[in-house]
């Protein structure tokens, strides 16, 4: 029997690409949807039917009844955030338990991480990340000095080893001098562990190997975007997880020879959230005009997202890092009315001028070359043959100068709003 293979469905610039509404687009095409790093520092929104979902931790495959689902070891999980994510699905009708297995091996966020989190923050002033105060990098550093607590530890002497970690972060928490209160939020965390025992805890890699030798495709589903990678990213302004091609294999446990398409998300213009470089960031009207039609607006945070146009210094960077095969251009729409549209082509700084993305992005200027826009509405577009000229010449200008072929396109917000070309 042919092996199945595992393609990844990564953002390839700074998050908030649209992965989820592409996963859920993709899942009738595989047998198993995973997600391998990240928490629940951000949301994949996904509208069918005139219903919004925002998914934080639960892969984007969970409304496709025939379907496992499978949150990996490479990522970090809040019991608290993910009872309550998951009892909203459970009341619109879906049934969780049998479609979502979770890694024994995956980290567990405790209140005191996330306590933790606002504390190095505050202490940072003016060198502040910003970070979503979900307790991510706390938890991901203690995955490295290995000493936290993981999925597996809820079934086995979890009272004590919880206590035993919490006096840690007490005590780090008491010589910062940081006042907190975690009173409420421990107890809805505690009944979060409880519910989260009612799931398959599983050993998911030996899950998702079976699952490829009996010839099954599986969809790897990214958090984040390679440019918040903690190797690849903008450091230190980066997530702390791998967010890249690379965390599939580390973040599910499946070989490099397992890996299939390489599927790059990026919008058709650039955002950003929170601090660090951001070259292309518009600071007039029209960055403001971007960010109102485009909604730009955290789906966990609601933080404004800074906003520019596409940034294609950083899209080469980041196709060469993860091997994308395909790209897939979201949001084209929102540039629907724009009379010209901008391309940053290259970085200056101090009379130099460079098309490759530098160890360090401050201070650089983004080039620009001009193209027209198409002024037409895309939103009831159902096939290219439909596109104006104006807007071809915006993808074929793109896929030249990155280098890789656009496959897929998004026209609006609706799973239906989707055209592969």
């Amino acid at each position: 029997m042919k092996k199945g293979k595992v393609d990844a469905l990564l953002g390839i610039v700074f998050g908030d690409e649209g992965k989820g509404k592409v996963v859920d687009y993709f899942t009738p095409k595989y047998d198993v949807v995973a997600r391998f790093a990240g928490g629940p520092n951000a949301g994949h929104t996904i509208i069918f039917e005139g219903k919004k979902f925002v998914l934080r931790s639960i892969p984007s495959g969970i409304f496709d009844e025939g379907k496992l689902n499978i949150i990996g070891n490479g990522c970090v999980i809040a019991p608290d955030l993910f009872m309550l994510e998951a009892k909203e699905l459970e009341a619109a009708g879906y049934d969780l338990k049998s479609r979502l297995h979770i890694s024994k091996r995956a980290h567990l966020i405790l209140p005191t991480h996330r306590a933790l989190d606002r504390a190095y923050e505050a202490a940072k002033g003016k060198n502040k990340v910003g970070t979503t105060g979900k307790g991510i990098g706390p938890t991901y550093s203690e995955k490295a000095a290995r000493t936290g607590l993981r999925v597996g530890d809820i079934l086995e002497n979890f009272p004590q080893k919880y206590a035993a970690l919490k006096a840690r972060h007490e005590q780090i928490l008491h010589d910062l001098d940081y006042a907190y209160d975690i009173a409420e939020e421990e107890k809805l965390w505690l009944e979060g562990v409880d519910y989260m025992r009612s799931f398959p805890l599983t050993d998911t890699d030996l899950e998702l190997n079976q699952a490829l030798c009996e010839g099954k495709n599986v969809l790897a589903e990214g958090a984040q975007g390679t440019l918040l990678d903690i190797d690849h990213g903008t450091y230190p302004f980066v997530s702390s997880s791998n967010t890249t091609a690379g965390g599939v294999c580390t973040g599910l446990g499946v070989a490099p020879s397992t890996i299939g398409e390489v599927f790059g998300i990026f919008k058709a213009y650039s955002t950003r959230v929170g601090s660090g470089p951001f070259p292309v960031e518009l600071f007039d009207e029209t960055g403001d005009k971007i960010r109102e039609i485009g909604h730009e607006f955290g789906a966990v945070t609601g933080r404004n997202r800074r906003c520019g146009w596409v940034d294609l210094v950083a899209l080469r960077h980041t196709i060469m890092i993860n091997g994308v095969t395909q790209l897939i251009m979201m949001k084209s729409d929102v540039l629907d009315t724009f009379p010209t549209i901008k391309a940053c082509i290259a970085y200056e700084k101090d009379g130099e001028r460079i098309t490759s993305m530098p160890y360090d992005t401050e201070g650089w200027q983004a080039v620009y070359t001009e193209l027209p826009g198409w002024q037409t509405d895309l939103t009831g577009m159902k096939s290219e043959s439909e596109f104006p000229q104006a807007f071809k010449d915006y993808i074929a200008f793109i896929e030249k100068e990155a280098g890789c072929p656009i496959t897929i396109l998004s026209v609006g917000p609706d799973r239906e709003q989707t055209i592969v070309r």
